[in-house]
């Protein structure tokens, strides 16, 4: 069974305890899930514009890179705290039908005075 019919089809308790696994209570208990979408590694996250003066000093180019072990180069906690929930659900392949492309959406950083565009795109393995 593909891994997010499993997850519709029975609830899911995330028990990290540092280590990002996942259990799923199944009738015959728990039953460990351990990796993401086959083909998705990684969401990369880039700054498309800054209008205003980014307090992270943010700049158009930069780039950071999500993945299950975490979170690997620059990016201001309040922006990343605010594209969480998208970013993790593309980690798992999530499909949002609004996308012209289904691997790449923008995320406006939550500071309205000094807004940051940022594109999060999933890094498919090759």
């Amino acid at each position: 069974m593909i891994r997010r019919e499993f997850c519709k089809a029975v609830p899911c308790y995330a028990l990290a305890f540092g280590t990002g696994d996942l259990f799923c209570r199944v009738e015959e208990g728990l039953r460990k899930e351990t990796t993401m979408a086959d083909n998705v590694k990684a969401v990369k996250i880039k700054v498309l514009s800054v209008k205003g003066t980014c307090g992270q000093g943010h700049k158009p180019g930069d780039t950071a890179i999500l993945s299950e072990g975490g979170v690997e180069g620059h990016i201001c906690i309040h922006a990343l705290y605010s594209m969480m929930p998208a970013a993790f659900a593309m980690l798992f392949d999530a499909k949002f039908p609004w996308l012209q492309n289904p691997d790449v959406k923008t995320h406006a950083c939550p500071d309205a005075a000094n807004p940051v565009v940022f594109e999060i795109a999933k890094v498919r393995e090759s």
